[in-house]
């Protein structure tokens, strides 16, 4: 349930962009009707209305992430806080002066930020965040919790370059297929690769159960 909050607005984002990408006659004349007080000049364009109207959609798809959470009697993530306030600005943004670049930024900020912290904490305060996190699901050496952080700050920092070679490289609507698809898949590809590196640190169940087997009166 949580994964699927979690990816929601890009899930929307993704299905309001293409839909008004098919119909962008009407999605114009919806965003200006609707949303025209919002866009210097007041009128939305054929070539702007979907992905206007996808950020709209995932900047209230993120408030209802917070509020939820929130109605919910359970702590907000700080980085569901830090989206929430740059898809409210960047998204603000693009809105205001009918430019994609803004929400395009978007991804890669967040990235940085998440690279920042882990490298930071580090850096400055000797805080391993992934192991503060995971520490007592996963019990592995110093020099490991080093790497693994280390690994997840170079990821971030990859992703939010990539973000942006696709942003100015290829249309926006395969900056949005990259978003969802790419952005994901990536993620998981990565955690995958961690998962694997991981596993020889890990122990082997089936012997620590039959040492717990062979010892007396067990």
């Amino acid at each position: 349930m949580k994964l699927l909050l979690d990816f929601l607005p890009i899930l929307l984002f993704f299905g309001t962009f293409k839909y008004t990408g098919a119909h962008p006659d009407q999605a114009a004349a919806f965003a200006t009707e609707h949303f025209g007080f919002l866009v210097m000049g007041g009128s939305v364009g054929t070539q702007e209305a979907p992905v206007l109207l996808a950020t709209v959609v995932v900047i209230l798809a993120t408030l209802a992430q917070v509020a939820w959470t929130v109605a919910r009697g359970r702590k907000v993530d700080l980085m569901l806080w830090v989206s929430l306030a740059l898809v409210v600005v960047l998204g603000g943004a693009t809105i205001w002066f009918h430019s994609e670049t803004f929400i395009k930024w978007k991804p890669s900020v967040l990235y940085w930020v998440m690279g920042m912290s882990l490298w930071l904490s580090q850096l400055l305060f000797r805080k391993n965040l992934l192991r503060l996190l995971l520490g007592e699901q996963l019990q592995l050496p110093d020099a490991v919790w080093q790497r693994l952080n280390g690994a997840w700050v170079g990821f971030f920092g990859v992703m939010g370059l990539l973000n942006l070679w696709v942003a100015y490289s290829f249309s926006t609507d395969a900056w949005v297929n990259f978003k969802l698809f790419g952005g994901i898949g990536l993620m998981l590809l990565f955690t995958l690769a961690q998962g694997l590196y991981l596993s020889r640190y890990l122990p082997d169940e089936p012997a620590a159960a039959s040492k717990d087997k062979a010892r007396p009166g067990a």
